[in-house]
């Protein structure tokens, strides 16, 4: 039996150590082909000829910026080595492509993005910008997604596979409860909060959603996707927003016939994808022959993406993405980076204003405080703080959000959400099951509280209630200050209610729509620099090994380095337990509502 163990160990280690020796191979491979990727840019000089097409390939993820790839040999065991596109980045590329002459037309081809309303919606509505400089947008897709055809629906011209399928089907968002499994495995939590409709915890302690958190979903949803269809409907004048209904709800469109798409007027004509050369070239005047695609990245690369950190007349616009945590890595708010930052950007004289992108579903209460703290002090320096949202701004996202000199939503932004909530797990369940027996030494009672191995008792639960409370009193009295309401109204529209643009600012949370360039021109504005103004993005991506992978020989990186690694080690579960019982005990943090486009799969 001993033998077993010391071989299964010894194992272990020759396995840990061939991994890291495949890590090292690959590194090695993925340098070299960086080596030869830089040599040769500037034999390549990306220079668009005239009458190129940018071709925008609408699949996968799109996340608001780029960050730094996190990576470790484990990562690339499990071939996760890929990088998203960035809303930023695919702006930058459609103002680019308006401007130059050389691009006649965009190509949106459609495979089924991962990304939610917001984001769309900001993409969307730079389309339709680019369309009326008088050049146009042609779409194509073999199926198109609600998502794809929220997009696409903007387009001079919507083409589909007679195979495929539109699959609209409406807007919703499914919350696992998982009381059940906590249950199984011993473990319990005790909640404190403040608000009604402060569902994030429901999870944890239901197994059902409560009637609140329904009801505020429910709502939420259905404004939401007014929005979506009217805006779908004003772009194909065949449509009205009632026929999309009636398309969705009773003809389930997305089961049809490529054939019904087109009679319904959803697309103008079917055609197979090989056809589409001939089809592009024929609305731009060229000769298919001739016709050339450029991809974002050759724009991007030819615009003036920020200017030198050092330049005069700076408008900082500042990456607030990812939940608030106190520490943490890559695609989260780390207040103990975030905060020096605003300080450095108050202090900087070159800096005349800012611009906060939040898109953050909150966190920890101490990190939001501190870095609301930190944006009163840009402020104290009299100079203009706007806040542009993204995706969501809500509950610790807002509390840094509430306090700026105006504050811009897109329609279909979430926001709110002003609440409070202590979430304490208990093992004591799990412990017991386990067969272990924790036992406390202390000088007092509450030395270890909350403690994970003991449940608390009334006297520490009221305390622990109060300790929320004293958060929630802040929070309500900041965004009082903030948009200048009465403490008892922000009590009213709080009790942790999400709320949908639209009805963020009928009742005061925002002030009006607009997306990142309409803050950036009122920051210019206030600050007397309109023209003058040099923009730099913040947090400042560090450069890594990681960020310089290339695509080699035409595999991605990740298909490269599979070639040398076959095993997929599954750490998924290890990942969500840790996430859970690392996170603070008490949190300004909004429900889990992902809100994304229900979807079937069409193959």
């Amino acid at each position: 039996m001993l033998k077993k163990f010391f071989m299964n160990m010894l194992s272990s280690f020759v396995g840990a150590w061939i991994a890291l020796v495949l890590f090292g191979v690959v590194a090695v491979m993925v340098g070299i082909g960086i080596v030869a990727k830089m040599g040769s840019s500037a034999a390549e000089n990306t220079n668009v000829s005239k009458g190129s097409v940018l071709t925008i390939d609408l699949s996968g993820v799109i996340e608001e910026r780029e960050t730094p790839l996190d990576l470790d040999y484990i990562s690339l065991l499990q071939k996760d080595v890929s990088r998203p596109q960035t809303l930023e980045n695919l702006v930058l590329a459609i103002r680019e492509a308006a401007e130059n002459k050389n691009i006649s037309a965009i190509y949106l081809k459609c495979n089924g993005v991962s990304a939610r309303l917001a984001t769309l919606n900001a993409l969307r509505e730079e389309l339709i910008a680019f369309k009326k400089v008088g050049k146009k947008v042609i779409a194509y897709g073999n199926y198109y997604t609600n998502a794809d055809y929220f997009v696409a629906s903007m387009a001079s011209h919507l083409y589909m596979n007679p195979g495929g399928q539109v699959m609209l089907q409406g807007i919703g968002g499914t919350s696992l409860y998982m009381k059940g499994l906590f249950d199984k495995i011993g473990i319990t939590f005790q909640v404190v909060k403040v608000g009604t409709y402060k569902s994030a915890v429901e999870p944890y302690i239901l197994n059902e959603m409560s009637q609140p958190a329904r009801a505020q979903l429910d709502t939420l949803y259905n404004n939401m996707w007014l929005y979506v269809r009217e805006s779908m409907a004003d772009m194909r004048k065949e449509l009205t927003a009632e026929n999309i209904d009636s398309l969705v709800s009773r003809d389930f469109i997305f089961l049809q016939d490529a054939s019904k798409a087109v009679k319904a007027g959803l697309v103008d004509k079917l055609v197979y994808e090989r056809a589409m050369d001939d089809i592009i070239a024929k609305h731009i005047g060229r000769d298919p022959k001739k016709l050339s695609f450029v991809n974002p990245s050759v724009l991007v690369d030819q615009t003036d993406l920020a200017s030198s950190m050092s330049a005069k007349r700076r408008i900082a616009v500042v990456y607030a993405s990812g939940e608030i945590v106190d520490g943490g890595g890559n695609g989260t708010i780390n207040y103990e980076k975030f905060v020096p930052l605003i300080t450095r950007l108050a202090d900087d004289d070159n800096v005349k204003g800012m611009v906060l992108r939040v898109n953050s579903p909150g966190g920890a209460v101490f990190g939001s405080e501190q870095i609301g703290e930190a944006l009163d002090y840009f402020q104290s320096k009299k100079k203009p703080l706007v806040v542009s949202m993204g995706d969501v701004a809500a509950s610790g996202g807002y509390w840094i959000s509430c306090c700026a000199d105006k504050i811009y939503a897109d329609p279909l932004t979430i926001t709110g959400s002003i609440g409070i909530f202590g979430l304490i797990p208990n093992a004591e369940g799990l412990i017991d099951k386990l067969g272990v027996s924790p036992q406390l030494v202390a000088t007092n009672p509450q030395a270890e509280f909350p403690s994970l191995y003991k449940a608390m008792d009334e006297r520490q639960l009221a305390a622990m209630q109060k300790y929320v409370e004293r958060g929630y009193d802040k929070f309500v009295k900041r965004v009082a200050k903030g948009r200048k309401m009465s403490e008892e109204k922000v009590r009213v529209i709080g009790e942790g209610r999400v709320w949908d643009a639209s009805s963020a600012i009928r009742i005061g949370l925002v002030d009006e729509f607009g997306g990142l360039q309409s803050a950036i021109d009122w920051v210019a504005e206030k600050a007397n620099i309109e023209g003058k103004y040099n923009l730099a993005s913040y947090p400042e991506i560090e450069t890594s090994f990681w960020n310089l992978l290339p695509e080699l020989e035409g595999m991605t990186a990740e298909e490269s380095m599979a070639k040398f690694i076959n095993d997929n080690y599954e750490l998924l579960l290890v990942r969500f337990a840790k996430s859970v019982l690392g996170k603070k005990h008490v949190q300004a943090m909004m429900p889990d509502v992902d809100v994304r486009f229900l979807e079937v799969n069409p193959n």
